[in-house]
Formats: C-alpha cells, structure tokens, sequence
C-alpha cells in the first residue's frame, strides 16, 4: 500500500502543474512553423514575419498573458467541484499525578472534510462567464498585437530598403557631382571657366559625399530597427530580396469604399473586440454583485478517526453530513454599493466601446486618405523623375558647349537628384501606407 502511494506522488511530482487541464481551458497554440533566422541567405518579407512572430519578445510576453488568463478561468471553473480537505494530527504526552504512577499518552487524530457549494443564486456562473470574457478579452488583445508586430515588421522592411535606395540615389548624385567637378576643372585650366564656378563645382560634390555618409548611416540604424523587432543583434546585416515595382503590388486587393472599410474594420479589429468583451465583463459583474443579497447553500461531511494507541482505550470514530444555508442579513449597505459600482464601471465600459469604435473608424479613414495620397505622389514623382533626367542631360550638354552656366547645371542636378530620391522613396510609402491600411482595417 505504501509503495502504491508512494508511485502516485511520483507521478504527480514528475507531472508538470501547467500540463494538468481537467477543464480543457487551454485553447491558444503558440506560433508554430518557426524558422532560424539565416541571415546569410536572402530573405523575403513572409520569412522575416514568420521570425518576428516567433522571436519577439513583446509578442511572447502577451501570449504568455493569455496563457495566465486561461489558468485564471481553469481555477474559477473549479468552483463548482467539491473541495476536499484532510487534517491529521500527533502527539506524545506525559502526565503523573501525585501518588500515582507516570501516564503515557500518544494520541493521533485524522479527519477528512468536504464542502460543496450547490447553488449560489448565478454568482458562481456569473463569475465564470466574466473570466471567460477577460479570457476573450486578452486572447483579442493578443491577436491586435500580433497585428501591430506584422505591421511593424511591415513597415520596418520598407523603411530598409527605402533608405537603400536613398543610399544608391545619394551615391548616383555623387558621381554627377563628381563628373561636373571634373568637367568644371578641365574648363578651368583652358581659361573658360572662372575659379568661382570650380570651387563651386567642388563644395556641392564634397557636399554630395557628406549626403552619402549620412544615408549610409540612416541604412545601419533602419537595419537595427528591423533586427530588435526579429529579437537578433543589432549589428546584423541583412539580405533582402526586393518587392517587383509595378503597378499590382502598389494596389489594395479591394475595391470598397472608405466607408464600406470602416464598417469591416468594425467586425474584425481586434482591439474593439477585446473592448466590446470587457464591456461584456462588467455586466457580468453587476450580477456578481447581486448576488450578494441571495443566500447560497451547501453540502458538507466530514470523517474523523481518534485513536490512544492503548489497549484499553479502543479508537473512535465519527462522521457527519448535511446542508447549510447562508443566508446574509445585514453587512452595512456594502452589496449595495457593490452593485451601483458594478453599474457605473458597466456604463464606462460602453463608453471605452464606443470611444473605440470612433477610433477605429478615424483611424481606416486616415489610413485610407494617406494611401491615395502615397500613390498620387508615387504617380507624380515618376514623371518628375522623367523631366529632371532630361533636364539635367540638356544642361550638362550646353555647359560642355558653353550655353549654360554652372550653376544652372548644378541646380538641375540637385533637382534630379530630389526627384531620383522621391520616386525611391515614394514607392516605399505606398507599400507602408498600403500596410497601414490593411491593419487599420484589421485584414492582417
């Protein structure tokens, strides 16, 4: 028998506690198909969304709260078990009284109680349904979370790439630059161009070499940002393959209006789910609260052994069962505050619905203007682009024949290189935008 009980708290000791689930209330799988993060191969933007999901810090911490939330719900549901609690007690005593002889006495006791809680007029299942709905709440939390780090990554690997076209633009200005130093130098050793054009001619190209550290920096620290949100050193050096510039992948998959997105955005975003859930958890409160006027009853039994461990004094034992009534009469009016708090903490919570919702709509309408807005001047930047290379092919035609001066011949070359760099940069922002909008709606 002692070997047996010894086996069963073996298994227990060796069983983890978070591995027991009687109620089946762990539902939230971790993030699975996780990948290494190989950065000496090129890597594509579902790859680094796959690594940021699994590797995130920010994100793991929020799913472990979920995790918590669902052993919260585990323990309310085991209200409505019995609980079952054993008591045993030993001792040795010694007593003599005068005259007579020395008595020695090692009593042992042992008794096992049970309470059962039958029926409490809803607070038991009210509380229930209120943990489930902080349960909701959390989960939805969770998935708005992932959405952020989605977008996040999203905008993260834009941004990269954006500022690696700035670099190559910043690096292309420099060469014209240089190439206009260079023609400017020539002209000035055979006396036809003054010194002031060829100091000219040298600051903008030093200039231009100034732009191509500051790009470069501005590359290294976008690079950080991108490794924190996939949780690698910040040093890394990433291989990116870039998105096709063409006309599909700058378009939205929908053709809804702005207003048709704001009332999508309000059936998925998972924020306002999570709000319209802890409104769902004040109400419940409110019968919780109420429950505290109604009495609740109860089944009890209780075992007990005591024994002397003498020969003449043989063991006894006892048991009982029954039902008890509590029944609250007086506690100084606390119900009753407890409930008018449930009411006004309800109230605020279909407020906290509907500020949300009025920012979820703000928040599609926004997303959705600076999307149009991203690809008229994606549209504009292109055709600017187009007149500045033209522009500046003519000017630096006519300087070599001595029609132009040169500093109409630098002003069209910085004008190129601005328009190189909006179209750069420009492209990227509709991506961005783009993605702001498909969070905002909640399509991520």
């Amino acid at each position: 028998m002692k070997f047996k009980l010894f086996v069963l708290a073996l298994v227990f000791s060796a069983t983890p506690v978070w591995a027991l689930d009687p109620f089946f209330v762990y539902t939230q799988n971790a993030p699975e198909n996780c990948v290494d993060a190989d950065v000496t191969k090129e890597l594509d933007l579902p790859t680094l969304i796959q690594i940021g999901i699994c590797n995130n810090p920010a994100l793991n911490r929020d799913y472990i709260s979920v995790k918590a939330q669902e052993a919260s719900l585990g323990s309310t549901k085991s209200e409505y078990l019995p609980t079952i609690e054993a008591t045993g007690s030993a001792s040795k005593s010694v007593s003599k009284v005068e005259g007579g002889q020395r008595e020695n006495t090692s009593p042992f006791s042992g008794n096992i109680g049970l309470r059962w809680l039958i029926y409490d007029f809803g607070a038991r299942g009210a509380t229930t349904d209120q943990m489930q709905a902080y349960l909701d709440s959390e989960s939805f939390q969770y998935n708005a979370a992932l959405h952020n780090t989605v977008l996040a990554i999203n905008q993260a690997y834009f941004d990269y790439l954006s500022n690696g076209e700035v670099l190559k633009s910043a690096q292309e200005t420099m060469k014209s630059y240089k190439k206009s130093f260079e023609e400017t130098s020539k002209r000035y050793k055979l006396g036809m161009a003054a010194l002031s054009d060829k100091l000219l001619a040298q600051t903008t190209y030093k200039k231009s070499e100034l732009k191509v550290i500051e790009a470069e920096n501005t590359l290294k620290k976008s690079g950080a940002t991108l490794a924190t949100l996939l949780n690698l050193p910040t040093d890394t050096e990433f291989k990116l393959s870039l998105p096709k510039k063409d006309k599909d992948i700058t378009a939205i998959s929908t053709d809804m209006t702005v207003g048709q997105m704001m009332e999508e955005a309000l059936k998925l975003r998972p924020e306002l789910k999570s709000a319209e859930s802890q409104e769902q958890a004040a109400k419940y409160a409110i019968d919780i609260a109420k429950a505290g006027h109604y009495p609740s009853l109860s089944a009890n039994a209780n075992v007990g052994y005591n024994d002397y461990w003498k020969g003449n004094d043989p063991y006894r034992m006892n048991g009982s069962a029954g039902l008890s009534l509590s029944v609250p009469l007086f506690n100084g009016f606390k119900t009753t505050y407890n409930v008018a708090k449930a009411r006004y903490q309800y109230a605020a919570a279909q407020q906290s619905t509907i500020e949300t919702q009025d920012s979820v709509k703000k928040e599609v309408f926004n997303a959705y203007q600076d999307y149009q807005t991203a690809v008229s001047s994606y549209k504009v930047n292109k055709e600017v682009l187009e007149s500045a290379k033209e522009s500046e092919r003519v000017s630096f035609k006519s300087y070599q024949a001595g029609k132009e001066s040169i500093l109409n011949l630098l002003t069209a070359q910085a004008e190129l290189a601005a328009a190189r760099q909006g179209v750069a940069t420009s492209f990227y922002d509709v991506l961005i935008a783009k993605a702001n909008l498909y969070r905002a709606i909640g399509q991520f």
